[in-house]
Order: structure tokens, then C-alpha cells, then sequence
């Protein structure tokens, strides 16, 4: 069957990575996650204290980053590495999570990004997952999905994931940053988040994974079949 790129944009915790692995398992496609790869970077200016609204800072310090995905034979999934370092488990974290917004509404970021991205794409059979991917990335893509989800039930998913690991963490906090993720990444100057025009829209408020799975899969089919002629 042809290969086809699917472009997965929405806000945060909708599940957009969880569908966008499940697809790729199924469809033995690559999974990209753009959020990784602009989380590595916040990490990286983070760590190094680098000042993200100075633009010659930026522009410097994004000479010294190299991303890479690596595949991990234990998860059967691929891991972000920044600099030949396994970052994996860092760019999770909350410190990281507060900042990504502001840091991929920066113009010489995202074009860092979306280089390698387009670069990741050319030989289609890819999943990619993010904000602006059926827009800006990849606007020809033969299956774009926009997912959404009550902010309610967002929030919920968020703290469930983010209280596993800090037990510290209130869920007005993960609500709080959730909201201002969602203004940020809608309101940014540079490549906002908003649906295609032909993107199908999926509201995942009341789908448990096997269904949203099953009803994509079939997406999937009918792009495959449109573009194969």
C-alpha cells in the first residue's frame, strides 16, 4: 500500500502522541514528535542559560544543538537525543513543560525545526504530531487530523501523567499551565495553532483509545485509497 504522511496538530493533552504512536506501530510508519524536539531545545537553553529573547543569543546557540530520535529496543519506540544525550525522560518534566510555549514561538527556532522536519518527511511513511505540521510543516500531507478534547478532560489526563512522577504537583497548577500553553500556542505570531482547512477534526473527549484508534485507521484508509490513484 502507498505510504502517505499523516499530520497530527491540536492542544496540549489531547493525546496527540499516544494516537500518533499507535498509528505508526500499526502502520510501520516512523514516529516524529516535534514536541520532543522543541522541548530538547528549551532544555538546552534552559541548562545553559541561554536567553531566548535576544535573537543573535539564539541564533548562536542553536549552532551548537543537534537532535537526533534514536530507536529504543525496550519501548519499541524512538527517544529524543540532544547532543548524543539521551534527554528522554527530561524534556518531560515540569520545568521544561512551563517554557516550550515561549520558546517555539520563537521564529528562528521554529524555522530550526521545521527544516529538520521537512528534511524527516521526504521520504513519506511518517506520523508527526505538533502544532503547526498540517500547516506550515508538511501542508500537502494526504491525511490531516486536528485533535481536541474538553479542557476539563484534558487537565485530568495532564495531572494523572505529571502526578505519577511529582507527587507534589496541584492539578490547578497543570490546569493553569495548560490554559496558558493554549493561549500561547494559539496567539503566537509565528505559525499558530489552528486547523487546516482540511483537516478532519477529532474531538477524543469521549473515545477511549481502542475507538479512536479503529476510527482513524479507517481515515487512514480512505487518504490512502484517494491518493493512490
Amino acid at each position: 500500500m502507498k505510504k502517505i504522511i499523516i499530520t497530527i496538530d491540536g492542544y496540549s493533552s489531547c493525546g496527540k502522541s499516544t494516537l500518533a504512536k499507535q498509528l505508526a506501530r500499526k502502520l510501520d510508519y516512523v514516529y516524529i514528535d516535534s514536541g520532543a524536539m522543541y522541548r530538547a531545545v528549551t532544555l538546552y537553553f534552559l541548562q545553559n542559560r541561554i536567553d531566548w529573547t535576544t535573537t543573535s543569543a539564539v541564533v548562536a546557540a542553536l549552532k551548537d544543538i543537534h537532535l537526533e530520535f534514536v530507536p529504543n529496543s525496550l519501548t519499541g519506540m524512538s527517544d529524543m537525543y540532544l547532543n548524543e544525550e539521551n534527554v528522554e525522560h527530561m524534556i518531560r518534566e515540569m520545568l521544561v513543560a512551563e517554557k516550550v510555549s515561549e520558546v517555539a514561538a520563537v521564529k528562528e527556532v521554529r524555522d530550526f525545526a521545521v527544516a529538520q522536519q521537512v528534511k524527516m518527511g521526504a521520504r513519506k511513511g511518517i506520523v508527526m504530531d505538533g502544532r503547526d505540521i498540517g500547516t506550515v510543516v508538511f501542508p500537502h500531507a494526504e491525511l490531516k487530523i486536528f485533535m481536541t478534547a474538553d479542557i476539563t478532560i484534558r487537565v485530568e489526563r495532564r495531572f494523572k501523567e505529571l502526578y505519577a512522577k511529582n507527587k507534589q504537583i496541584s492539578i490547578e497548577e497543570v490546569k493553569q499551565n495548560l490554559e496558558l500553553r493554549d493561549y500561547i500556542d494559539a496567539n503566537r505570531e509565528i505559525s499558530p495553532l489552528r486547523k487546516a482547512e482540511d483537516a478532519i477534526i477529532l474531538d477524543n473527549s469521549h473515545l477511549n483509545l481502542d475507538d479512536q484508534l479503529e476510527l482513524v485507521m479507517q481515515w487512514v484508509e480512505d487518504a490512502t485509497m484517494a491518493h493512490s490513484s
